[in-house]
């Protein structure tokens, strides 16, 4: 199974809530400049998308769904900041067992991002993710055993 978990962009530093932080142009540019890095990388399609429901993440996936063809994108409340790694794994692993899926692509933010990279990737310590930064697992679901096989970023 392919397992890309991705960034958010540059989001304002200032809003009502976190969740309502919007995307900055930069955000947006740099969102768009890795997904047309991961085109190059050939991956075009995912089976699944999964967007944190903050604002930031929910724009940069609008901004980079124009170079991908989604056959689902779900927004998950499970997947803000401080979302459970360990829970967000193990949905992730039962999805891709009951739909038969391929490949799915997580939109999301730190820290969670980096723990949920260490939940697929044994022996890992989390990593620190860049805005805007995306990591592609090849992910052996029976061994469950991943490796990363490429990082993009901005």
């Amino acid at each position: 199974m392919k397992i890309f978990i991705m960034r958010h962009g540059e989001a304002e530093h200032f809003a009502l809530s976190d969740a309502q932080r919007a995307l900055t142009e930069r955000g947006q540019s740099d969102s768009i400049a890795v997904a047309r890095a991961c085109n190059e990388q050939g991956t075009k399609s995912f089976d699944r998308v999964f967007v944190s429901s903050y604002l930031r993440a929910q724009q940069t996936w609008q901004a980079i769904a124009p170079y991908f063809d989604a056959k689902q994108v779900d927004t998950s409340d499970d997947i803000t900041p401080y979302g459970d790694s360990e829970q967000v794994y193990e949905f992730l692993k039962a999805v891709s067992e009951i739909d038969d899926i391929d490949s799915i692509l997580v939109v999301s933010h730190l820290p969670l991002v980096g723990y949920l990279t260490a939940e697929f990737v044994a022996d890992l310590a989390p990593p620190m993710f860049p805005t805007s930064g995306l990591t592609y697992i090849e992910f052996d679901a029976i061994g469950e055993q991943g490796n990363i096989v490429w990082s993009l970023h901005p």
